[in-house]
């Protein structure tokens, strides 16, 4: 979710979004390590959080204020705080879009950022797995319940693209897709498995911002242009 995170947030501002992206992942926040950022954030003359910033995209993340090794071994206050504070207390600036990235399951932050943040609509990020496709369900429910629209599914990890053209299915075939039309919820578009993705989120550079003709890239640009289709269409 978090590759998706950073990819989407870099295919907006590669369109020409001012963009944010908050990591509301306090127990494993991985954004700053994603962007090859590091260090600690200044405050402003408003003791507003002065965020990090990536090819003009905001970034602001609990990784910048624990040490890199260090467990964040906090209860729901504590998680609910954290990521309040880093929503409200950032200087964020004029923004045309925030994303923020939320870890899997429906537990304190989840519950944190649909109560108490303006969202306009949350997008689910699922492999085609039966297993991983339960707990989306799960987080679709969870957000309904608390009246945030559901603004499309994107499958990760769809499928692994072969040197003769061919597709593997790894974890299933379809299985975001299928549940997309069960639950009449947009189908946002297909992720491939790809080793440059992985390599890239590992070496702290998004995919969309790396000098490669492939097609990934124009898959992450497209999911971007479709999510802010349907922001358009709902306001």
């Amino acid at each position: 979710k978090s590759t998706i995170s950073i990819n989407i947030a870099s295919a907006f501002s590669s369109i020409g979004k001012k963009v944010g992206i908050l990591d509301a992942d306090i127990h494993g926040p991985s954004v700053p390590h994603m962007l090859g950022l590091k260090g600690k954030p200044e405050v402003n003359e408003n003791k507003k959080i002065v965020p990090f910033e990536y090819k003009n995209i905001k970034v602001m993340s609990i990784g910048f204020l624990v040490n890199e090794d260090q467990p964040v071994v906090w209860r729901g206050p504590m998680v609910h705080s954290a990521i309040k504070q880093m929503a409200t207390d950032t200087d964020w600036g004029e923004l045309d879009i925030l994303i923020i990235d939320m870890p899997p399951g429906t537990g304190d932050a989840q519950i944190t950022v649909s109560q108490h943040l303006p969202l306009n609509g949350a997008v689910i990020v699922s492999t085609p797995q039966p297993v991983a496709l339960n707990d989306a369900i799960k987080a679709i429910g969870m957000f309904k319940k608390v009246d945030i629209d559901i603004l499309g599914i994107i499958e990760n990890m769809s499928y692994l693209l072969l040197k003769d053209g061919s597709k593997e299915n790894i974890f299933g075939e379809n299985g975001a897709k299928e549940m997309s039309n069960k639950l009449n919820i947009e189908f946002i578009y297909e992720i491939p498995l790809d080793k440059e993705i992985r390599e890239s989120s590992d070496n702290g550079i998004p995919f969309v911002f790396k000098d490669t003709d492939s097609p990934i890239k124009d898959i992450f640009i497209s999911s971007a242009r479709a999510i802010d289709k349907i922001l358009k269409s709902k306001s």
